[in-house]
């Protein structure tokens, strides 16, 4: 149980700083620079991922709240609350993003092409709505997450060393369960959509350009190499987003938390924000210059 939680820290430790990296870059791409649309989108899927470290259970930001000696039963309600918020901002935050990326390379043809002119006003609609949306749903956390009290009378299950869920009505859950599952399935399947069309157009654009044997042109496009990264963070997402749902899915139905399946599910659900700044980082020309030209003046300063 230690080795699992000094891997499960050290995994929470690269994720915080790799995102903190990528936020500080894209803020200052969009304040300096002239910002494309995905830009924008990935700037907010940092912010919410460093968040979710921060909520996620007994790390850091439970620590900062036993600083300030805030009462237990406040704390355990806006970890819980802001938790939730931002686990369904993410899977909102990354249809969004493969959504755009698909607008973006779209032939001029196609009917998504009308939608490319006002990208950026239709973006900050789907901000205002995806936030509005979670922000409202999340909060019967407030309601049912509590301070661990006496699991033997309360029936509380008991989630982190000091919170617990209260159990809920049965048809309150099973309403909030239809709601979860028909929001996911919905955004999962408009990702799997979206990416399915992203591949027929690489498909497409790589027999266009076969008879091309140039350097030149064999090298990718920055837009190819920027939809490629977003496909590759969607199927991660994908396959890591359902097994932590159907680990959560069944310790709410079997009303049972195991300290090591709450860590292994805490893993899990790390996996996809601590890979998508390293996979961003690693793949946007952009980043890889900035990181090359440091590491250039830092050798002739000191070397």
């Amino acid at each position: 149980m230690f080795i699992f939680k000094n891997v499960l820290y050290f995994q929470a430790g690269i994720g915080v700083l790799a995102n903190m990296f990528l936020l500080f870059f894209y803020t200052f791409i969009i304040l300096v620079h002239r910002p494309k649309p995905t830009d924008l989108i990935s700037c907010q899927l940092t912010f919410v991922h460093i968040m979710m470290f921060l909520t996620g259970g007994d790390i850091w930001l439970t620590d900062i709240f036993e600083v300030l000696k805030i009462e237990n039963d406040f704390k355990c309600k806006t970890i819980f609350y802001i938790s939730r918020v931002m686990r369904g901002l993410s899977i909102c935050t990354t249809c969004l993003l493969s959504v755009v990326q698909a607008v973006t390379i779209s032939p001029s043809t196609s009917l998504l092409a009308k939608f490319k002119q006002r990208l950026k006003m239709y973006m900050i609609y789907a901000f205002f709505y995806i936030w509005s949306f979670n922000i409202f749903y999340s909060s019967n956390q407030i309601f049912y997450a509590s301070g661990f009290t006496n699991i033997s009378k309360t029936n509380q299950m008991k989630v982190t060393k000091s919170c617990s869920l209260f159990p809920w009505n049965y048809i309150i859950r099973e309403l909030i369960l239809m709601v979860s599952i028909s929001r996911d399935v919905f955004l999962v399947g408009v990702m799997l959509t979206t990416s399915t069309y992203m591949v027929i157009i690489l498909f497409r654009h790589q027999k266009q350009c076969k008879h091309l044997h140039t350097i030149s042109h064999l090298r990718a496009s920055p837009e190819k190499r920027a939809t490629q990264t977003i496909l590759l963070l969607v199927v991660f997402f994908v396959v890591m987003y359902w097994v932590d749902f159907i680990i959560s899915f069944s310790s709410v139905l079997l009303w049972i938390y195991d300290p090591v399946f709450l860590t292994i599910q805490k893993f899990v659900m790390y996996a996809y924000p601590t890979i998508t700044p390293l996979v961003q980082i690693s793949s946007d020309n952009r980043i890889i210059i900035l990181l090359e030209n440091m590491h250039s003046k830092y050798h002739k300063k000191f070397f």
